[in-house]
């Protein structure tokens, strides 16, 4: 687990404090105690909390792509990061570290928004494009990595891993949804893509979101759907020895880490 944070300027190249992204920053320490790491440039503030799992000495964030057009911040594991570290290397890249947070920034530079489809894991991030002054937002199929988001009425766009992180913006809106709070007191929890503030949204599992400089409000898009129609299944049998090598499959994924690894029974 970790945390990211950023606020950006879509109108302009606004200098924001550092005071106001490390109060952000601060706020969800307990998502990476490890390390800690904050970018300020013309018209974007960054900021993330890292609990090191891959590439302890050379994984710090937020992280430059070597030409300095894309800057990420991320939080999550991509499971088949090597695979598409490979694939990049193919196609002329280089890398200087061994973590997956360096392949999701090449692969931006690749193939862009599109790379968020070739991901297999659980990841919530934000690449920055000092070119275009464009932010990415990108959220997992499942929605297992928080992400929210909000636009302020002066042309800021902001994000955070928890909510309480945006509460810092001193001029946020803070109108409460009321069909959030019907929602929590009937399902115990506010659906995606609403939070309690009707001015800060979710990016809803399978979407991503690109805001770009001086168009309309930005618009998240979907990349990805549970699909569900029927696959047809030889036998019984057929269908419990691929249920036992998909479950086996999906736990050895999970393995590649330079820490100690712990598991439990409950799944959470």
């Amino acid at each position: 687990m970790c945390g990211s944070v950023g606020i950006v300027d879509r109108r302009g190249e606004r200098a924001f404090p550092r005071a106001l992204i490390e109060r952000m920053n601060t706020v969800q320490h307990h998502r990476g105690p490890d390390e800690t790491g904050v970018h300020l440039g013309p018209g974007v503030a960054l900021g993330h909390k890292r609990l090191s799992i891959i590439d302890l000495a050379s994984g710090q964030q937020p992280m430059w792509s070597a030409d300095g057009r894309h800057v990420i911040v991320y939080n999550g594991e991509v499971y088949n990061f090597q695979t598409l570290r490979s694939e990049l290397e193919a196609l002329g890249f280089a890398f200087r570290t061994r973590c997956d947070t360096e392949v999701l920034l090449q692969a931006y530079a690749a193939w862009g928004p599109a790379s968020v489809e070739r991901l297999r894991g659980m990841f919530a991030y934000a690449v920055w494009d000092t070119r275009e002054r464009t932010l990415f937002l990108a959220r997992d199929r499942l929605g297992i990595k928080p992400l929210y988001w909000c636009e302020l009425p002066d042309g800021r766009l902001a994000f955070a891993s928890e909510l309480k992180s945006l509460l810092e913006i001193d001029d946020l809106p803070r109108v409460i949804d009321p069909n959030a709070v019907e929602e929590y007191l009937a399902l115990g929890y506010v659906p995606d893509p609403r939070t309690v503030f009707r001015s800060v949204h979710k990016l809803a599992p399978g979407h991503w979101l690109l805001a770009e400089r001086g168009t309309g409000a930005p618009a998240p898009r979907e990349y990805w759907d549970v699909p569900f129609a029927p696959v047809p299944v030889a036998s019984e049998a057929a269908a419990a020895q691929e249920l036992i090598e998909r479950v086996r499959e999906a736990v050895q994924v999970r393995l590649v880490a330079d820490v100690p690894l712990g598991a439990f029974l409950s799944g959470g």
